[in-house]
């Protein structure tokens, strides 16, 4: 908010979740925009802020809600689900191979200790998981990414959002998408092709996705795994 106050005769921040995007439009008079972006997942903001959960650097409450207004944290899921669900969620959603280690691991700890903090889910993941199948990144991400898409329920609707937004492109107008891990870009790239096979008019700008150069990942590391994908109504 502060860096667009410059900005603010043209900026309106909407709270609102990207699944009702004809919602938001319509209610302002919007019919079509002239360019879109969508940047998927927790922000920087979110993983930076203290007390949220998202992060396993430090040991804070488990709570992984984007949106804290309501729904349950994942502490709160975690107290009940059952060993088979909750493997099942860190293997589709983490892509998670030790997924039912994990699941085993946690529900085995719950019956005497509750999980409330991300420090303790992260020791539990890293004490259940063999250290030689991570090299390059810590054994909790994956489920940590697993956990935060579940309680936010991230994947759902996403591919109806992209086409909401495509149909509100003006002519000669782009839509962008970052994706920041395989599944969003999976949902991205086969949504974009099934409009452009639908629409004549829609055309993809990227037929491979765009990855961040060197000297980008150099300033935000945390860059790295973002891919870019563009869809535009052609003039």
């Amino acid at each position: 908010e502060r860096t667009l106050a410059p900005f603010s005769d043209r900026v309106e921040l909407v709270h609102a979740d990207y699944r009702d995007i004809d919602r938001v439009l319509d209610a302002r008079g919007i019919a079509a925009v002239a360019g879109a972006l969508a940047d998927l997942g927790v922000s920087s903001m979110q993983l930076d802020a203290e007390g949220r959960g998202f992060s396993f650097r430090r040991d804070e409450p488990l709570d992984m809600r984007m949106d804290q207004a309501g729904g349950p944290t994942a502490a709160e899921w975690l107290r009940d689900v059952e060993e088979t669900a909750l493997a099942n969620v860190i293997y589709e959603y983490g892509e998670e191979r030790y997924s039912r280690r994990i699941a085993r691991a946690v529900v085995q700890a719950r019956e005497s200790t509750p999980i409330e903090t991300t420090g303790q889910l992260a020791a539990l993941v890293r004490r259940a998981v063999p250290h030689r199948g991570y090299q390059r990144i810590d054994p909790a991400t994956r489920t940590f990414q697993a956990l935060r898409i579940w309680v936010n329920r991230e994947l759902e609707g996403l591919d109806q959002f992209l086409v909401q937004a495509g149909r509100r492109l003006l002519q000669g107008a782009r839509f962008a998408v970052i994706a920041f891990h395989s599944l969003e870009d999976r949902i991205v790239k086969h949504t974009f092709r099934a409009i452009e096979k639908a629409e004549e008019a829609m055309r993809i700008v990227t037929k491979r996705p765009l990855v961040p150069a060197d000297d980008e990942l150099a300033r935000n590391p945390r860059a790295r795994s973002a891919k870019l994908r563009a869809i535009e109504r052609a003039a």
